[in-house]
């Protein structure tokens, strides 16, 4: 997490006052961010050593993205509002992926970790953050493309005291509500899993309903379960994302 000056803050909080089509020169003039063509951005700080947004990304307005190392937004992002992306060597979000409003995605230093760490957050392609969760990365942590962390409430955290351990998940994915990832457990590619469960390792069981405390596989996935998951996270999402 790369700190961030006083009046750098400042510096960005006036431009966040401005509109789009002046905040796409102020942030390329004075902080060298790489902004594409018809990127719109609210009333919103955007606080980064590199960044990276690409072609018809959108931010939306009182977010907070501070003290990240590398951003790195694709085309066609979308990301709400009342958002908190905090801290972290890199921050991608894939093309066509959105993050709706009111989650917080926070890499917590951890000065005392007794095995190295790799603080990186990625969010797939088409794949989807709906509202109010939270997610530690201050270890690696992987949402495949095309997943959707639905519902609200869940919490992803890779540190448990002095040791930690990335996460993943896989794509095509379905999350729900008020889920429990703990560190080092991982959910495969075309599951859905059930409100509440508690993932407290790695599940190999792709196509399969995850439910439970502790989860576990609970059934193989019906014909029209895998459609659901398959089916486009968004109606623009191209047929090659």
């Amino acid at each position: 997490m790369h700190r961030t000056s006083k009046f750098r803050l400042l510096v960005l909080a006036c431009v966040a006052l401005l509109p789009s089509f002046l905040k796409r020169p102020c942030y390329r003039l004075f902080f060298g961010y790489q902004i594409g063509r018809r990127v719109r951005v609210g009333l919103s700080i955007i606080d980064a050593r590199a960044c990276q947004i690409d072609d018809d990304s959108r931010i939306g307005h009182l977010n907070v993205i501070i003290g990240v190392e590398n951003l790195k937004l694709g085309d066609h992002v979308k990301i709400g509002h009342l958002n908190i992306i905090r801290g972290g060597a890199e921050v991608s979000l894939g093309r066509y992926s959105e993050l709706m409003r009111m989650n917080e995605i926070n890499s917590i230093p951890e000065p005392d970790a007794v095995n190295p760490v790799d603080p990186k957050f990625t969010l797939g392609n088409g794949s989807i953050i709906t509202t109010g969760h939270k997610i530690d990365f201050t270890d690696r942590v992987e949402i495949g493309r095309r997943t959707i962390i639905g519902g609200r409430n869940s919490s992803i955290w890779t540190h448990n005291r002095q040791r930690t351990l990335p996460i993943k998940i896989g794509e095509f994915a379905y999350v729900g509500s008020e889920i429990r990832m703990a560190p080092g457990s991982a959910l495969p590619s075309r599951c859905v899993v059930g409100i509440g469960a508690v993932v407290t390792k790695k599940i190999d069981a792709e196509g399969s309903l995850i439910a439970g405390v502790p989860a576990k596989p609970i059934k193989e996935l019906s014909v029209e379960d895998r459609f659901l998951i398959e089916r486009k996270t968004r109606p623009d999402l191209p047929d090659d994302v």
